[in-house]
């Protein structure tokens, strides 16, 4: 695929997404409880780290980037947190405004001998207000002519509005900047202008009106999408089955996947939008930026919890087998 890995430290991407606290209480579990039929779990270590759009950041700065970071969260415990985090990973969080009222969004999981337990989350999904966005959107204005590429990581939380996504749009357009999103929701519309989103099939389903069953359905869903949101590109991930990339007018692309063995799923799609992002940053076309994403992916799917790829692990998983 010639693609110089080593070229990632030289990139800087702007991450725009919802931020999160994810926790893990790992434990064991050696009785049911005697107040009600359920597992008692007895806690034997506790971790934090990085979720949602903070995910893609670890991400990046796991493989070398410079990261600048614009989001929201509360002022309250987590959110303070969060804030030391970005800051230990060495990350630009002048675009990270913390809303008074609003909690900071914190996914605890509950893991007792290799199992997941029970999630429970602490969020919500209300829309920022006029002042945050505003706060972000100058951020962002500030600071898009130093990125190589803007990253769009959407949760649904009420950060990724159709007002901030234009402003986003235009402002990129304007200094000629890359922009690809992780989508969420049904109305794709909302990244019009965007150049590459990453749906999985689910929800590329969802949003096209399309139920995915083969080949056939999927590229009727994929070109359906390209036209209502108004991309230029289509990154539909499928799991264990790989990837296809529809570009207009071209031929969709499968990259096929690796047999490996799956311990977790959660935060693949940041991992793929990450690698994604620095492949074509670095000069890679998107075809072989897909194929490097595809393979990164494939590692961090074999490790449990919320994990990332290193520069070193990639680079192994890319050399050609003799």
């Amino acid at each position: 695929m010639n693609i110089d890995i080593s070229k990632f430290k030289n990139c800087m991407v702007l991450v725009i997404g919802d931020l999160m606290i994810d926790e893990y209480l790992w434990g064991d579990v050696d009785r049911i409880s005697p107040e009600a039929p359920v597992q008692v779990v007895a806690v034997k270590k506790e971790e934090f780290t990085l979720g949602g759009s903070g995910n893609v950041v670890n991400n990046l700065v796991a493989l070398g980037a410079g990261v600048f970071a614009a989001g929201v969260i509360g002022t309250g415990r987590s959110g303070n947190m969060l804030i030391k985090r970005l800051a230990y990973l060495g990350v630009d969080a002048g675009g990270v405004v913390q809303e008074h009222g609003r909690p900071t969004t914190r996914k605890t999981r509950i893991i007792a001998a290799h199992q997941h337990v029970l999630r429970i989350d602490r969020e919500t999904r209300k829309e920022i207000s006029g002042e945050t966005l505003d706060k972000i959107t100058r951020f962002i204005e500030k600071i898009i002519p130093e990125a190589d590429v803007v990253i769009v990581s959407d949760y649904g939380k009420g950060l990724i509005t159709k007002t901030l996504m234009a402003r986003v749009v235009i402002s990129a357009k304007k200094h000629r900047k890359i922009i690809m999103a992780d989508p969420k929701g049904l109305d794709y519309s909302k990244y019009s202008g965007v150049t590459l989103i990453t749906p999985n099939r689910k929800e590329a389903a969802l949003a096209a009106g399309v139920e995915i069953t083969n080949d056939a359905s999927l590229i009727k869903a994929g070109v359906k999408i390209i036209g209502i949101a108004g991309i230029e590109k289509l990154l539909v991930t499928c799991g264990k089955d790989g990837m296809v990339l529809f570009e207009r007018d071209k031929k969709p692309y499968k990259i096929k996947t690796e047999a490996r063995q799956v311990f977790d799923v959660s935060g693949a799609g940041d991992t793929v939008i990450a690698v994604m992002g620095l492949c074509v940053a670095s000069g890679a076309s998107f075809r072989s930026a897909a194929s490097v994403a595809n393979t990164a992916a494939g590692i961090v799917v074999g490790k449990v919890g919320t994990a990332t790829v290193s520069e070193k692990e990639l680079t192994a998983a890319l050399m050609p087998r003799s």
